[in-house]
């Protein structure tokens, strides 16, 4: 009789003996001595559920650690700011790095981690302990996608060393668990060439049998700022000398900084002060990535995104200056010529505080920009395409075409409330500044001056009386004509985020066309102009009179020559493009409208609507500083905010 023998292993590691003949089975345990070792299983976890823990005890990391979703899944930071300032800005030479050489250095483009400081951007993951291994046994650890972005470290006799394809786990190692560290070398881009993810594989050989198992995660998405978030600090440029001309800046900067105390903002001004380039709010958009980092702290690295304008040196000062710890840039490449710069610059991107609304949430908040619609000009492809690689802030277009400098933050704003929601928009409101100028009128006031501005040296202050102005050839359909443009942003806003008429915070405004702005007004703005454009404040000093109008002509529509019909400015100064210093505090610029009994009318109308939101607001004079370059008290300056809440969590 034929018998077969075949060994077999219960459920409790017990190896037993069976002969089988004539369908009879005989099971004998065998002795100790003949046991076979326990099975082993790899078993790798990331912080899953993002409370800074990476459990391996229990199983709060394990659902869903194969994917990614905005409420959960493992996340890992792009390490590009610079820990220890060890990333030069000169070359061997002694020269200016270029543009390139100063993105290349960060504390992720080397291969060690950079310090006590860089370990805190580590995001960690670890191997279940296997206590029962048995020697002999081996791991190894590799990136199976992503891997063009992501850098493994071990931590090893308390240093963490680079995981190579060479680097193998001692069955030591694996018995007690391994930590490792990750970190990404760069932001999402592209989601066409990287979405983000990592898969990071373990592996484990033991007694001939092979196991691995993998974690994904995915880079934190570089996210803006919105009002929600509590003012820390605010940035303004600091004009170099003693020039008697820029006398107005410097009182300006002094005036924000007690402003700034006021408000109760502790940390001093970040001046910059290097290239003379006065709009601080268009050179750079402060933004931030984030994770749990150990122990649940929040690890927070500020990220300065350096406007689509390559050839705006002021951006450079934001590698020069600004990086350090936990603060590093971010520049885009490839921007077109034809593609219109002043649409580049970060005063035409605003962002929308979390809502929810039709199926569709955005707990980060969400990003609005201007593009021209009468024109089809938009902020450079580059841009948008990494603003909506991140995933999270979906960039929404709102038309500037009737604006000549065409930016979102000269005609909209969004103010903290105390509401469910917890904001309200706020905007400019033409309409309501004509009322103030005919009633004004229609009270005997017509021949009092439209602005109460004095004289400064030898620039005079305009002499405009308020029926003049009301009596000019464009002003009054102007200004009808942004109001029907500003309506219908609204009315995108408005369909968008589900913001109610009651929720909206009208502001009275007044614009005016391009053309009677210089003329009418004897303002000389090209300098001021042409750099709120986009150009280098250097070469506009250059090119005289002649030459900064060619200049003009060839970039402020992409040198296209294609313009809207009409374009305008702000009229008396623009009071939605100031700085909300605090929930409460609001800084806008001084109105210098029509003194009427005393009191510009124009001041008090614009702090009695935003008192309605629950504001109390403070002036400060920007008339012969940036309203006369075509811009206010926001485009000269710009804020850091607390980003210390969990961005996967609605506010």
């Amino acid at each position: 009789m034929r018998r077969r023998t075949r060994i077999r292993t219960t459920p409790a590691g017990q190896v037993i003996l069976a002969l089988t003949a004539a369908g009879s089975v005989l099971a004998t345990p065998l002795p100790p001595a003949f046991a076979a070792p326990s099975p082993v299983t790899a078993d790798l976890r990331a912080d899953v559920d993002r409370d800074g823990r990476v459990d391996v005890t229990g199983d709060t990391d394990t659902a869903g650690e194969d994917g990614w979703s905005a409420g959960r899944g493992a996340v890992y930071l792009p390490n590009i700011d610079d820990d220890t300032k060890r990333c030069p800005v000169k070359g061997p030479d002694g020269r200016p790095l270029p543009d390139a050489g100063l993105a290349a250095c960060n504390d992720a483009s080397d291969k060690k981690v950079n310090g006590q400081g860089d370990a805190a951007d580590l995001a960690r993951i670890r191997s279940v302990p296997m206590p029962d291994l048995v020697s002999g046994a081996r791991g190894g650890v590799r990136v199976t996608a992503g891997a063009e972005y992501t850098r493994v470290f071990l931590k090893r006799s308390g240093a963490w060393v680079l995981v190579t394809p060479d680097t193998r786990l001692s069955a030591a190692e694996l018995r007690s668990g391994a930590e490792f560290g990750v970190e990404a070398t760069d932001v999402i881009r592209d989601t066409a060439k990287w979405d983000g993810r990592a898969v990071i594989r373990l592996t484990v050989t033991s007694g001939g049998r092979t196991t691995s198992d993998a974690v994904t995660l995915r880079v934190a998405p570089l996210l803006t700022h919105h009002h929600l978030q509590n003012t820390q600090q605010v940035m303004v440029t600091k004009l170099p000398g003693n020039d008697p001309a820029d006398r107005p800046y410097r009182q300006f900067v002094t005036n924000l900084g007690n402003e700034v105390q006021r408000a109760g903002i502790t940390k001093p001004l970040v001046t910059f002060d290097k290239y003379g380039d006065i709009w601080a709010q268009d050179f750079v958009e402060p933004a931030y990535v984030s994770m749990t980092g150990p122990g649940g702290h929040r690890q927070v690295m500020r990220v300065m995104l350096r406007s689509a304008q390559p050839d705006r040196e002021a951006g450079r000062e934001l590698f020069e200056k600004v990086r350090g710890r936990d603060i590093g840039v971010v520049q885009v490449s490839g921007v077109r010529d034809s593609e219109e710069r002043t649409l580049n610059s970060m005063g035409n991107l605003e962002t929308i505080p979390p809502y929810t609304h039709g199926g569709r949430s955005f707990p980060a908040g969400r990003i609005i920009t201007g593009h021209r619609k009468d024109t089809g000009s938009r902020p450079a492809q580059a841009m948008r395409t990494l603003l909506k690689s991140q995933g999270l802030q979906d960039p929404l277009l709102l038309d500037t075409s009737w604006l000549g400098v065409g930016h979102v933050d000269e005609f909209v704003q969004f103010l903290p409330a105390d509401t469910p929601r917890g904001w309200r928009i706020g905007v400019a409101d033409p309409e309501a500044g004509l009322k103030l100028l005919r009633d004004a009128q229609r009270d005997g006031h017509g021949r009092t001056k439209m602005f109460s501005v004095p004289d400064l040296g030898n620039q005079p202050a305009p002499r405009e009386t308020v029926e003049q102005a009301l009596a000019s050839r464009h002003f009054v359909a102007d200004n009808t004509m942004a109001a029907q443009r500003i309506k219908a942003n609204l009315d995108i806003l408005k369909r968008e985020t589900g913001v109610t008429d009651d929720e909206i915070v009208h502001v009275p405004a007044l614009y005016t066309r391009e053309a009677e702005m210089s003329a009418g007004n004897g303002r000389d703005v090209s300098v001021p102009r042409l750099t709120r454009m986009g150009a280098d404040p250097s070469l506009v000093g250059s090119l005289g009179k002649h030459g900064q109008q060619k200049w003009l002509d060839g970039n402020d529509r992409g040198g296209s020559g294609a313009r809207a019909a009409v374009q305008t400015s702000a009229y008396v100064p623009g009071a939605v493009n100031g700085i909300l210093l605090a929930r409460d505090r609001y800084l806008a610029p001084r109105q210098w409208g029509p003194v009427i009994g005393g009191k510009d009318i124009f001041t008090q109308a614009v702090t009695a609507a935003y008192a309605r939101a629950g504001l109390k607001v403070s002036y400060i004079d920007d008339w012969y500083t940036y309203h006369l370059g075509m811009g206010e008290v926001h485009c000269g300056t710009n804020t850091l905010r607390d980003a210390s809440a969990a961005w996967w969590k609605s506010s």
